[in-house]
């Protein structure tokens, strides 16, 4: 069977990382393939994991996803996945050594936006990002507040 055309492709979201938008300022983005086993795959389709801790970490020139947590296949027998081992992210090595030297500079870490399948694939979309301050958040949450506040006007008027 051939793939579907790009702007054909299916993309169903698995898990999302809410907090990070809140928690930190993100810098840059990249989609990664990540390494399965046959069981962590039958359990994300039935949608059985979290992103929430985990982060980004490099060994060598590797990237690797640390702390994700892909729940146990139901159906599975004694070889089934540990499921809060590491996996390798699969992405271009030229993306990868730039993103090595940015994450050496203090403040700066890896976090998992989201978890998803596009068309038969798993990709994970990683952030690069800095710590907010507490003041940073309160002024982010009142912008967000002045805008639903004007968009609420808006919708008012017509």
């Amino acid at each position: 069977m051939a793939k579907p055309a790009p702007d054909e492709r299916v993309r169903r979201s698995l898990a999302m990382n809410r907090r990070a938008r809140h928690e930190y300022e993100i810098l840059d983005e990249l989609e990664c393939g990540i390494v399965l086993r046959g069981t962590e795959l039958k359990s994300l389709r039935g949608k059985g994991a979290t992103i929430e801790q985990a982060f980004g970490h490099f060994r060598g020139n590797e990237l690797w996803l640390v702390n994700a947590h892909i729940a146990e296949y139901a159906m599975g027998n004694i070889h089934n996945h540990v499921p809060d081992r590491d996996r390798k992210l699969l992405a271009h090595r030229r993306e990868l050594l730039r993103w090595v030297a940015r994450v050496r500079e203090k403040g700066i870490t890896i976090v998992p936006l989201e978890l998803y399948f596009d068309s038969a694939l798993v990709k994970v979309r990683m952030a690069l990002v800095r710590g907010k301050k507490m003041h940073d958040k309160r002024e982010t949450k009142r912008a967000q507040d002045a805008k639903r506040d004007i968009d609420r006007a808006m919708s008012r008027r017509r």
